[in-house]
């Protein structure tokens, strides 16, 4: 039989029905997947919108891992359940994608210049947004409350340097919450202008704790030093000097923003330092799982001038089952000698142990405020 009598059979004929039966059958499916799909990146925009007030990342590892857990719980068929994982896992990057593209008028404030630690952080923690420089941390503070900008990010501590009081004297007496806590590890290297060999170098300029870091090194070379504001502004002069006999002690990013070369890497002696950020935005996060176990939340409180107040109030956050991973006392302005707290504590405030402590708080506390509720996240700078 020729090829084409067998086309002509009646079998044929109804094969072909059957495939253009159930090609229209998938079309109908995917006319329902794409309204579905419209509702679900309408709803991702609604996710990026309350992220967005709250100062939170897009990418949430834990909930992305989560949701992939249960994926396969949707599907019947046992041959299609890591088809659906993978097919899961795609659309919540493509919802990521289309976050992100949303979020580029997202408006972040930071104190200093390009390539400061602190436009590294933001940087990181919000890709796409707009990052706004200003002068000061107080400035910083105060645009994200006129409304001028989304969310402000500020250090709040560094290892070596103890706490930055400034800032914590903005989050206690200001409006701002905090829901995100970045810790970024601090990693020098000696940068210097294109063409230059570290037998050139012959000083090095950085922020004082930066040269204080990699003392051994600079010892070792016979390096003299001069100490600079920020190690971003040193770069900047390094790059704008163009002399091979001068380099910077700074990070990677910043050696790149300034045209720069890494002559060596990690010089600092020690690996320990970093620096803890805190974004601070006008809205509260509220959606912390009660069970969650990498959270945290922050408590700014005064104590009445009694016997044993400040003790009653630690003794009511251990009864309730929280440690405490830092307390810290500053001065209270306009009060001699009085002091407020700023207390950070292991667990969900969302818990009825964390309600409950808040209620009995205030009621022994003069002044108390729940700051906000936090995963710490941590980047290498």
């Amino acid at each position: 039989m020729r090829l084409s009598d067998w086309f002509e059979q009646p079998f044929y004929f109804s094969v072909m029905e059957n495939l253009d039966n159930i090609r229209k059958q998938i079309q109908a499916v995917d006319k329902e997947m794409a309204a579905l799909f419209e509702r679900r990146m309408q709803l991702a925009k609604g996710v990026m919108e309350f992220k967005q007030a709250s100062g939170l990342p897009i990418y949430d590892e834990e909930q992305e891992k989560k949701i992939l857990a249960h994926s396969a719980e949707y599907v019947q068929d046992p041959s299609l359940k890591e088809y659906h994982r993978i097919f899961v896992k795609n659309l919540m990057d493509v919802s990521k994608a289309y976050q992100e593209r949303v979020m580029d008028k997202m408006k972040v404030a930071y104190c200093g210049i390009p390539g400061a630690y602190a436009h590294i952080a933001a940087r990181k923690l919000y890709p796409t947004a707009q990052l706004i420089s200003y002068p000061d941390f107080a400035s910083a503070y105060m645009a994200c409350e006129a409304g001028e900008v989304d969310v402000t990010l500020l250090p709040m501590e560094n290892s070596h340097a103890g706490d930055v009081g400034d800032v914590m004297d903005l989050a206690f007496y200001g409006s701002l919450f905090v829901n995100v806590v970045v810790e970024m590890s601090i990693v020098q290297n000696l940068n210097g202008v294109k063409g230059a060999k570290i037998s050139d170098i012959k000083k090095v300029v950085s922020h004082p704790q930066a040269l204080a870091q990699c003392t051994e090194y600079i010892h070792k070379h016979g390096f003299e030093e001069e100490a600079f504001g920020n190690t971003a502004v040193a770069s900047k002069y390094v790059s704008e000097r163009g002399d091979v006999t001068l380099a910077a002690i700074s990070s990677e990013e910043t050696a790149e923003l300034y045209g720069l070369e890494i002559l060596e890497r990690k010089i600092n002696t020690s690996n320990t330092n970093s620096t803890r950020f805190a974004v601070f935005s006008r809205t509260m996060n509220s959606t912390a799982s009660k069970e969650h176990l990498g959270e945290h939340f922050i408590l700014v409180f005064t104590v009445k001038n009694a016997c044993g107040a400040l003790a009653q109030a630690l003794n009511l956050i251990g009864s309730h089952g929280f440690n405490m991973s830092s307390l810290h006392s500053r001065p209270l302005k306009g009060k001699m000698w009085g002091h407020y707290f700023f207390a950070e504590l292991e667990g969900s405030v969302n818990s009825q142990d964390g309600q409950d402590l808040l209620i009995q708080l205030n009621t022994i506390c003069s002044k108390m405020k729940h700051l906000g509720s936090y995963r710490q996240l941590t980047f290498d700078s």
